[in-house]
This record gives C-alpha cells, sequence and structure tokens, in this order.
C-alpha cells in the first residue's frame, strides 16, 4: 500500500468515528503519524483529502457490493440475501452507521462535489438491485405488478433507515427487522 493510500484508509477510520466536519488535520496527522509537509506531499486540503476518502470508498464498495454481490453469477434471490447479510454483518459489530450514508447526511447540504460523489455510488445500488427484482419477475419469482424501481429505491432507503436507528439506538434489532421485511416482502426466504 503506498504512502498515500494509507493516509486516506486511516482518514476514512478517523472520519467515519469523528464525521467529516469534526475530524481536523492534526487528527488526520497523529492518527498517520505523519507531519504536516508528508500531508501536504499528497494533498493540498482537507477537502482534497476529503474527496478522496468518498473516492476510496465508493471504489471499495462499488467492488464489494455491486460486483462482488449484486453482479455475480449467483441466482437472483441469492444475490440480494447475500447482500443483506453483508449488511448486517458489517454492522453487527459496528454501529458506527453506514460510513457512506453518515458522510452523505453530513456533507449533502454543504458540498455539491461531496453530495454527486456519494450519489454515484447509491444510484448504482439502486440500479443494480433494480436489474435483480426485473430478473426475479422474468423467473417468475416476483409478481410482474412490482415497480422494481421503486422498490429499489424503497429497499435501499428501508436499509439506510434500519442502519440509521441501529447507530442512534446502539441496537441492531431495527436493522435485523428492516432485514426481516425485505426478506418478507420480496419472498427472499
Amino acid at each position: 500500500m503506498s504512502k498515500k493510500q494509507e493516509i486516506i484508509s486511516i482518514s476514512r477510520e478517523v472520519i467515519y468515528s469523528k464525521g467529516y466536519q469534526a475530524t481536523s488535520i492534526n487528527d488526520i496527522l497523529s492518527a498517520a503519524n505523519i507531519g504536516k509537509g508528508q500531508f501536504y506531499h499528497y494533498f493540498s486540503s482537507k477537502y482534497d483529502l476529503g474527496l478522496a476518502v468518498v473516492e476510496d470508498l465508493v471504489k471499495e464498495w462499488d467492488q464489494q457490493i455491486i460486483v462482488d454481490i449484486l453482479q455475480s453469477s449467483l441466482e437472483p434471490v441469492d444475490k440480494l440475501n447475500k447482500m443483506l447479510n453483508h449488511t448486517i454483518d458489517f454492522h453487527t459489530d459496528n454501529k458506527s452507521g453506514c460510513p457512506m450514508g453518515n458522510l452523505a447526511i453530513e456533507m449533502s447540504e454543504h458540498d455539491e462535489t461531496f453530495r454527486l460523489k456519494i450519489k454515484y455510488f447509491f444510484e448504482r445500488w439502486i440500479e443494480a438491485v433494480e436489474l435483480i427484482l426485473d430478473e426475479m419477475i422474468k423467473k417468475e419469482q416476483l409478481d410482474s405488478t412490482v415497480n422494481v424501481k421503486e422498490s429499489a429505491q424503497a429497499m435501499l432507503a428501508m436499509i439506510e433507515g434500519g442502519i440509521l436507528l441501529t447507530k442512534n439506538q446502539q441496537d441492531t434489532g431495527f436493522l435485523k427487522n428492516v432485514i426481516d421485511v425485505i426478506r418478507s416482502q420480496f419472498k427472499l426466504t
């Protein structure tokens, strides 16, 4: 891993735990055990680093969720169940919210560049779920009257809402209940 990537990875953790606005360059310097000169060698500002963190997060989650799970060769029901299991697994030991969702809530109103980068990932996730729901309809695993676009949007909204309540209540039961409702609604069991 390059030093720049190491700084991005460490910054992701700091920003995830504190939030972007509350994270200072000194927090990054301390966590990464680097000086200002090394920081500014790679990044022109905290903002530049923040965008690199979002891009890194988008790249990783795009690979893990969309490519590795939702675009895999598994059956449609298995893809959705694997996505839901991945979500539960991530948040069982980690009740600090969704890294992407946290940034979306914190930064979307304040910075258009952040908003658009995060929006890109959520749109890709929704589109991937839409394709799976459409495939389920074709395989007669889901009623043909289901609006796949609205259903995919609702599914992600439910997941992110469950994560938000899990973070607030410090109880994964909220997310597990949401996942159970999704599984029942979309006949994934």
